[in-house]
């Protein structure tokens, strides 16, 4: 089937499955159980056209507002329209998760067209003969996938809420009206939101939801599939593996403590028997011969109990894996084989799942831990010397002693933080002790700027009982600046040239992971120099690690937008030339990634099997345009640093901050509970640009509908080149380069889900004007270019069911910023206290559901 055929029949699905089911059980909302439905289920169809004519015709959102109500609900106060207005967001939410549902539903009509990079297409690969199987079976050898759930705030569902849209999405598929009724029905009653602010512990329960229904069931799904396919050692060779940020990373998070970790340890280890215990109860009805009754017996006890009683961890996947092979070997043998894949299903999950379901991962900032080992150096006998910290970092590297001991910070120390340090660093221990040593293995290392940072660390486990000849911890910088980034490979050098540490890694099997942050690069830098900035890390670690005999796994933190490294993932990591190890995937998962891509069994499976066809046929295939030469790396550098000083230009306007916190909901981020996690790091002082987490950086930009973080500066450098004779052969590296195409397809994700119709209004503000028009221009200069350079008519023509998604989701919430922006106009000029307070809510209301249907927005 031709490409173009495939994308036409793919987009006519979409519309027969997708926008057709969502237009006619949208109907249904009328009678969903809200107070006055009626009247807000009639009045909704016009407000919302209400509000596209009032964006097209650019008028302001207090304008778009005033005027509704005065025409189609003249006879109320103003205290009754905001009321109206709460009633519109609800049910504009739910019809978000409609649209979710039924998109969802639809998948494996939708996504059939799309299989090019799934398991599928991998096994049509090894079909092709022996040697390319065999090809396939060794790069598998050296290959891994580990997705990593992250805590952020953008993740709005509710565990309660997404039961329901698991139900809905069932519904759909079968078109059972009577059931979509009802479960529509229970959803307008379920709430969406929490009263209070999670706990981590709270967050870490939240994401465990996708654990036990999801990756339980997905992940141990592709590994049996990949070892019936492929020349794969089941008991040795794990290729997918899960991490949890949740309770571990305390990155600018006072409420993560040592106890929080504790008890997300202890949470997850139940949550995972409680699978396990479920799984046997099927197994039990089926295993019913004789000469497995003790082992069956045994087995039962430890699940039961260490699923409902709360008993001191122990380590039980050897005993737990003995049992379940003695129960195979008698089947076998005397049993003809009789319900035996029951059994290997349980062995495959408690072989990938151990006793702790995920690792988790423990992060700190670099500035706190540089602190805690001051405090070891004054109270520890080290023979770290007195004036440690006033020496250059080629003599503190030389000085570290790496002594150990076995210090316990006195309960008389009021620092909280060197407290939950040096405990958390004994805990670690203790979790490896009683969940295994992979249930607690990594330590990162946020702002890392230089190879001590790691050393001092790897002190402070020393002073802390820890054996240098039993070290089970992979210590992990996390390079984010462009600063850390330019200057990261000659860190590792230092590190890899150090005896402790060289010495270290071999115990390790020679592995180094290192992380590379999207998130605070693309603040920092801008879109085009954060990409590039760490693509260039890479090569240059990837060098680096290579000359030592190291092998190397990059962890890319990455958000679900664009600007914090989002967007089609797969063709990310299917773009990797030769210079760029590849060999080992590891990325963060958060907040509407994880439900949009990982949300349903299907959607998960298809999603991480693109990942690993990603790795592998690119490792197998490399395209040699992936390799860039020195001509295109000169071309993409040169316009990495037009954009650079332009993003630099524009974080440095004094109206920069200022125009942020008066036009988007960043001031009130703080007050939505969604997270444990401040909004800013310094969470009491005054609000700076440096302080500020990526994150709220980005949610604000795309509440605006103005997505600066995914494109500012990428139109005045591509004129740039342009101007300067480049153009031919930056066209032939977009139909060329898989890494230069990714970067900017994602860019006009971005751009898609940009709307300067809501702020037009603007433009004639007499302090703003000016600088609403740069943002503006910028945009409008950057379309241009890129529909030039791509040769299309709108943005993501390549990409017409994507696009479609997007803009029916853009249209669903255009009513939720349209109140947001009149909310938000109100505050800025309102006296009245109380009023401002009922102003607050309803932006605060409105940032969930705009977050909900951008999917990966924030």
């Amino acid at each position: 089937m031709s490409p173009t055929l495939k994308l036409s029949q793919r987009e006519a699905a979409f519309n027969n499955e997708v926008v057709t089911r969502f237009e006619l059980y949208n109907s249904l909302f009328q009678t969903l159980p809200f107070y006055q439905v009626k009247d807000t289920g009639i009045l909704l169809p016009f407000f919302s056209s209400h509000c596209e004519k009032g964006a097209i015709t650019h008028d302001s959102p207090t304008d778009i507002i005033e005027s509704f109500f005065e025409k189609y609900v003249p006879d109320i106060d103003h205290r009754e329209q905001i009321n109206r207005m709460f009633r519109f967001i609800q049910y504009i939410e739910r019809q978000v998760v409609l649209f979710d549902a039924i998109e969802d539903s639809s998948f494996s009509k939708i996504g059939k067209f799309d299989d090019s990079g799934t398991l599928q297409s991998l096994l049509q690969h090894a079909a092709i003969s022996d040697e390319a199987r065999q090809d396939i079976s060794e790069k598998l050898k050296d290959f891994s996938l580990r997705l990593v759930l992250t805590a952020h705030p953008t993740q709005f569902y509710p565990g309660t809420v997404l039961g329901i849209m698991t139900d809905l999405i069932e519904a759909v598929k079968t078109n059972d009206i009577n059931n979509i009724d009802v479960l529509l029905q229970q959803l307008g009653k379920t709430p969406f939101f929490n009263k209070t602010s999670p706990t981590p512990v709270d967050e870490a329960v939240s994401l465990s939801w996708f654990l036990e229904n999801i990756f339980y069931h997905a992940v141990s799904g592709i590994q049996s599939k990949l070892e019936e396919e492929f020349d794969i050692n089941a008991a040795s060779r794990q290729i997918l593996e899960l991490g949890f940020w949740p309770g571990g990373d305390r990155d600018g998070n006072p409420n993560v403590t040592t106890q929080t970790t504790k008890e997300v340890a202890s949470f997850l280890r139940q949550r995972l028997f409680r699978c396990y215990y479920r799984d046997f109860r099927t197994l039990k009805r089926r295993i019913t011969f004789r000469g497995v009754e003790e082992a069956m017996t045994k087995l039962e006890t430890l699940f039961y109990k260490n699923a409902n009683e709360q008993l001191t961890p122990v380590d039980l996947q050897g005993e737990l894996l003995g049992l379940l092979l003695s129960i195979k070997e008698v089947i076998l043998k005397d049993h003809d084989g009789l319900f035996v894949d029951i059994v290997e299903d349980m062995i495959q999950k408690v072989r990938l799942f151990g006793c702790y379901f995920a690792t988790i991962d423990i992060r700190q900032d670099s500035r706190i831990l540089r602190k805690v080992f001051e405090y070891g150096t004054q109270n520890i006998d080290t023979g770290v010397a007195e004036d440690y910290s006033e020496l250059s970092e080629d003599e503190k590297v030389k000085s570290i002693t790496f002594k150990e001991a076995d210090f316990v910070c006195p309960d008389e120390e009021k620092d909280a933080m060197i407290h939950d340090t040096l405990d958390t660093i004994r805990l670690v221990k203790q979790i490896q002790e009683g969940n295994g040593e992979k249930a607690c293995q990594r330590f990162i290392i946020s702002n890392c700027q230089r190879a001590s940072d790691i050393l001092q660390l790897i002190d402070l486990f020393l002073w802390s009982g820890w054996k240098k000849d039993s070290l089970s911890i992979d210590f992990m910088p996390l390079f984010e600046t462009v600063n850390d980034l330019e200057h990261a490979a000659a860190i590792m050098e230092q590190l890899y040239t150090h005896p402790f540490y060289a010495e270290h890694l071999k115990n390790r099997g020679s592995q180094q992971t290192i992380m590379l942050g999207f998130s605070d690069s693309t603040k920092d830098g801008g879109y085009l120099m954060a990409n590039w900035s760490i693509y260039k890390a890479k090569v240059e670690l990837t060098a680096m690690a290579r000359k030592y005999g190291i092998q190397l796994a990059f962890f890319d933190g990455r958000g679900g937008p664009p600007a914090r490294g989002g967007g089609k993932t797969h063709r990310f990591y299917a773009s990797m030339g030769k210079e760029i190890a590849n060999e080992h995937i590891q990325l963060t998962i958060q907040g509407q990634t994880v439900s949009s891509q990982y949300g349903s069994v299907e959607t998960a499976r298809f999603n991480m099997e693109q990942l690993i066809n990603a790795g592998v046929i690119s490792a197998l295939h490399p395209n040699r345009n992936d390799l860039l030469d020195s001509r295109h790396k000169d071309l993409i550098q040169q316009m990495a640093d037009v954009s650079y000083k332009l993003f630099i230009d524009l974080r440095a306007h004094p109206l920069f901050v200022e125009y942020l916190e008066k036009f988007s909901p960043l001031k009130l981020l703080s007050r939505i509970n969604i997270s444990s996690r401040p909004t800013k790091r310094n969470a009491g002082a005054q609000l700076k640009l440096e302080d500020l987490r990526a994150i709220s950086f980005v949610t604000s930009w795309s509440q605006l509908k103005q997505s600066i973080p995914g494109f500012y500066g990428v139109g005045t450098a591509l004129k740039q080149v342009k101007e300067t004779g480049g153009w031919d052969e930056i066209k032939e590296l977009y139909q060329t380069s898989g890494f230069f195409k990714t970067m900017l397809d994602n860019c006009m994700m971005s751009m898609s889900k940009s709307d300067f119709r809501v702020t037009a209004y603007l433009e004639q503000d007499e302090k703003f004007g000016t600088f609403w028009k740069m943002l503006k221009d910028e945009f409008v200069l950057t379309r241009e270019m890129l529909l030039e350079l791509t040769g299309s008519t709108v943005l993501m023509e390549e990409y017409p069911v994507e696009r479609r998604s997007i803009a029916i989701r853009e249209k669903i919430v255009l009513p939720l910023v349209i109140i947001q922006h009149y909310a938000l106009q109100c505050i800025n000029y309102e006296k009245d206290t109380e009023l401002n307070d009922v102003y607050n809510k309803l932006v605060i209301r409105t940032v969930y559901g705009i977050v909900n249907a951008g999917r990966n927005l924030a």
